[in-house]
């Protein structure tokens, strides 16, 4: 393309979901009442497991940080799809797109290696529960919670680094409703081959050994549970996992579906619908299954509403 007169983009359009200008103002209040609702829920798992003494173990632990980083996705996201909706402002700047992905990403895989610490947690208490407490540590969990957003953030900064180092020129109109990987790159104008590679080994290795461990994790835990007398000894032991695996098979099955799946089915509307579900229908969704499913958290959430409206 040398010699040719082209214009650096510095901004990006977010086309989001076209429709009439009606429709419009619906999706900005679903959205905001989507938005708020991921907020309350999120930050009530928070204070419950913070003000509860007896949910100050490992699982609660990864349960708060995992409401913390179901807040960021809401807020990393939805705010500027709320304002391209009511005021039409789709434009974002290159800085402004290249920080919403890493933002983005870094949660994304720190996600991923979160879901491979509570797994863990879940293998320790159901095949060594008379070791529980002195493997799953107060420290081990401060480690495990540490490094997931270590590497999480780490892997994310070196792929927005080679993304933004692309070219990008002509058409700045991104077809998705935020700054996401593959949209991005396909308005590069140079070669990106590199910036490809390199989120391909990074994602490659954050996600499948996560998830390997994960695998792994259950594996054990399946066979130490089928050693259990059949009654309802086997069944309580298992549905100690039944939500982080249900939130597990979610997590994955729309990344992988997202990110993997062969180009020829490949669809931008699917694209788009895919993503709503694990960047604001996921973060809805998760708490109500760690949550309606377990009766102690229930318990603890019912006597901090009790002690609030009896202060008030």
């Amino acid at each position: 393309m040398r010699g040719e007169n082209l214009t650096k983009v510095n901004a990006f359009i977010l086309v989001g979901f076209p429709t009439a200008p009606r429709l419009q103002y619906v999706l900005f209040l679903v959205f905001l009442l989507t938005y708020l609702f991921v907020l309350v829920e999120n930050l009530a798992i928070i204070l419950t497991v913070w003000s509860s003494a007896s949910l100050h173990r490992p699982m609660y632990y990864f349960l708060g940080i995992m409401s913390s980083l179901e807040i960021w996705y809401v807020c990393d996201i939805i705010p500027k799809m709320l304002d391209g909706f009511l005021l039409q402002r789709k434009h974002i700047s290159f800085v402004g797109c290249m920080t919403q992905l890493y933002f983005f990403s870094s949660l994304v895989c720190t996600e991923c290696v979160l879901l491979a610490s509570m797994a863990y947690d879940r293998y320790v208490a159901i095949c060594h529960p008379l070791r529980y407490q002195v493997l799953m540590t107060t420290g081990l969990c401060v480690q495990l919670a540490a490094f997931s957003a270590v590497s999480g953030f780490g892997v994310s900064m070196i792929k927005v680094y080679f993304i933004s180092s692309a070219k990008f020129c002509g058409s700045n109109v991104l077809n998705h409703f935020f700054c996401d990987i593959s949209p991005i790159l396909k308005l590069a104008c140079t070669d990106f081959s590199t910036a490809e590679l390199v989120d391909f080994v990074l994602a490659f290795i954050i996600l499948v050994f996560p998830l390997l461990a994960t695998v792994l994790s259950y594996a054990h835990i399946t066979l130490a549970v089928l050693r259990i007398p059949a009654g309802t000894g086997r069944w309580r032991a298992f549905s100690t996992c039944a939500s982080h695996l249900t939130v597990v098979t979610i997590f994955y099955t729309a990344l992988l579906f997202m990110y993997v799946r062969p180009q020829a089915i490949d669809t931008r509307s699917s694209n788009k619908l895919i993503s709503v579900l694990y960047t604001v229908l996921t973060p809805i969704v998760n708490p109500l299954i760690y949550c309606l499913r377990n009766k102690e958290f229930k318990d603890a959430l019912k006597k901090i509403l009790v002690f609030s409206r009896a202060s008030l």
